[in-house]
């Protein structure tokens, strides 16, 4: 079975490691002085690419929920993370209305979980991630 990889620096290993284990309802399958890594099975991976972000590279990451019940559970996740979540409903981004929770990751590299309601006939004006990181530019 094929994977999606990301690889993301971070500051503080073991505050990441609670973060990201507390969004994957997982623990860590290698855990090492300097390195963490999980091997999931469950999310799948949706990719998109847009002219839309601030600047090139990776704009935000996330997790796209089959239904508001997943997303539900994406959000008591992030909470048990212990960091700050936007909670967004019916908001309108990247041709589609979702239900969304954002957060920032202890990098500062942005989250989205969402569950998309249907589809949008414009790319949309939702602030997103933007009201906790003004840098960011998804849907701006």
């Amino acid at each position: 079975m094929k994977r999606f990889h990301v690889h993301v620096g971070v500051h503080d290993l073991k505050q990441s490691v609670r973060f990201y284990s507390a969004l994957f309802a997982a623990e860590p399958t290698v855990l090492k002085d300097d390195y963490a890594k999980w091997q999931l099975d469950d999310p799948r991976v949706n990719f998109a690419i847009s002219l839309r972000a601030a600047k090139a590279g990776v704009d935000h990451l996330g997790i796209q929920a089959e239904n508001g019940e997943e997303l539900a559970d994406l959000g008591n996740r992030l909470a048990q993370a212990d960091v700050a979540i936007t909670e967004q409903k019916g908001a309108s981004c990247c041709y589609a209305k979702s239900d969304k929770y954002w957060t920032l990751d202890p990098q500062g590299i942005a989250w989205e979980s969402f569950h998309t309601l249907e589809s949008a006939p414009l790319y949309g004006k939702d602030a997103g991630v933007r009201q906790m990181q003004p840098k960011a530019a998804c849907c701006a």
